[in-house]
C-alpha cells in the first residue's frame, strides 16, 4: 500500500529534480518564482516578467516586459528573445550562457518543451540551475503553460546524478508572498519514513526560495511537501498547514493547524515528529522544537505522544 501511495506522490508532487551541487557551490545563491508573484504584483494583460542574472551571477531579478505576440509559439518565441537580449539599462546578463544555442519549442498540452544544444550541459552547475528557474518561471506566466522541460540536443535534461530533471512547475521554486525580488538557493537534509514506517531515511533537497523565507519554514514546508526520492514515505499530511513558525534561542516552536492529527499515514507514532526535529536540528540552530496544534500544547499525539514538551534530536528512528 505505501509502495502505490509513494507513486501517486511522485507523479503528483513534480519537485524540483536538481542534484546536489557539492560544498563548493554552497555559497552560490540561486533565484525563483510562482505563480505567487504575480498575485503579488499584478500585471496588465499582455505584460511578463523577464529574468536575467545580476551582474555578479548570483541572483535572478526580473523586469517587467509588454509582450506584442498573445498566444501560442509567436509568443514563447518573444519572450525567449527578450530573456536572450537584457536591457541596456540593466547592470544584468542573460540566464543562459552565451555558449548555448536555443534551437526552438513545441507544447504538448500543459508542457512546453524547450530545445537547447549540447552546450547548455556545459554551463557550470550553480547558472545551470539559475537558468532553469529562470526559464520555468517566465514561461509559466504563458497561460496554458504549466510546466516546463528543458532538452538538450535530442535528449531531455538530466542532473548531476544521471537523472531526468523532468517536466517543472513554477511551484517548484518555493517563495513566500512577500514583496521581494531576491531568492537563494537552499541544501536540506530532510528526513522520511522508510518503507516500514518505523525508522527515518536523510533526503537531501536542493530548493530555491526567497530570501524572506526562513530556512526552518521551508524544511517544513518541504516535508509537507513530501519526499522525491523512490523508496521513502510522507511523514506529514499533505494538507497540513503552518500557522506560526518562529525560532527562539535555539528552539523552533511550530504551531500546526488541526490538519496536523491525521492519522492515516502509516508511520509509528513518534515518525511525524522526529521526521520535523531531526531535519530542524540539521540546520545547526536549532536544537530544541515545541509543536502545537491550534495555538495549544495540551495535545497528545496520536494518543500516544504529549506535546506538552520540547524534542530533542534523536538518533534512534534514523535507520542505520
Amino acid at each position: 500500500m505505501m509502495g502505490r501511495q509513494n507513486s501517486r506522490r511522485m507523479r503528483a508532487l513534480r519537485l524540483f529534480g536538481a542534484a546536489l551541487l557539492g560544498m563548493i557551490f554552497l555559497a552560490a545563491f540561486l533565484a525563483g518564482c510562482s505563480r505567487r508573484e504575480e498575485e503579488r504584483e499584478p500585471l496588465a494583460r499582455g505584460q511578463y516578467y523577464i529574468y536575467y542574472l545580476n551582474s555578479s551571477m548570483t541572483r535572478l531579478v526580473s523586469r517587467v516586459y509588454e509582450a506584442q505576440e498573445t498566444e501560442g509559439g509567436a509568443l514563447v518565441e518573444e519572450l525567449m528573445g527578450q530573456f536572450l537580449t537584457v536591457p541596456e539599462d540593466l547592470d544584468c546578463q542573460p540566464a543562459l550562457s552565451e555558449r548555448v544555442t536555443y534551437q526552438g519549442s513545441r507544447q504538448e498540452d500543459q508542457v512546453l518543451y524547450l530545445y537547447f544544444d549540447l552546450n547548455y550541459s556545459s554551463m557550470s552547475a550553480a547558472q545551470e540551475v539559475l537558468c532553469r528557474a529562470a526559464l520555468t518561471c517566465m514561461m509559466t506566466q504563458i497561460e496554458g503553460v504549466d510546466y516546463v522541460s528543458i532538452y538538450c540536443g535530442d535528449q531531455p535534461l538530466m542532473d548531476r546524478q544521471g537523472n531526468p530533471v523532468g517536466a517543472m512547475a513554477a511551484s517548484d521554486f518555493i517563495m513566500n508572498t512577500s514583496n521581494v525580488n531576491a531568492y537563494e538557493k537552499a541544501e536540506l537534509t530532510l528526513y522520511f519514513a522508510d518503507e516500514t514506517g518505523s525508522f527515518l531515511v536523510p533526503e537531501r533537497r536542493e530548493v530555491v526560495h526567497s530570501i524572506n523565507t526562513s530556512t526552518a519554514q521551508l524544511i517544513v514546508e518541504q516535508l509537507i511537501a513530501g519526499p522525491s526520492q523512490e523508496g521513502n514515505f510522507a511523514t506529514l499530511p499533505p494538507d497540513c498547514k503552518i500557522l506560526s513558525l518562529s525560532v527562539t534561542d535555539n528552539v523552533c516552536y511550530i504551531n500546526f493547524d488541526g490538519a496536523f492529527l491525521n492519522t492515516t499515514l502509516p508511520v509509528s507514532e513518534y515518525i511525524p515528529i522526529y521526521s520535523i526535529v531531526n531535519s530542524l536540528c540539521e540546520t545547526g540552530s536549532v536544537t530544541r522544537v515545541q509543536i502545537m496544534v491550534n495555538g495549544s500544547q495540551d495535545v497528545m499525539f496520536r494518543n500516544v505522544v504529549s506535546l506538552n514538551t520540547t524534542f530533542e534530536r534523536n538518533q534512534e528512528y534514523i535507520k542505520q
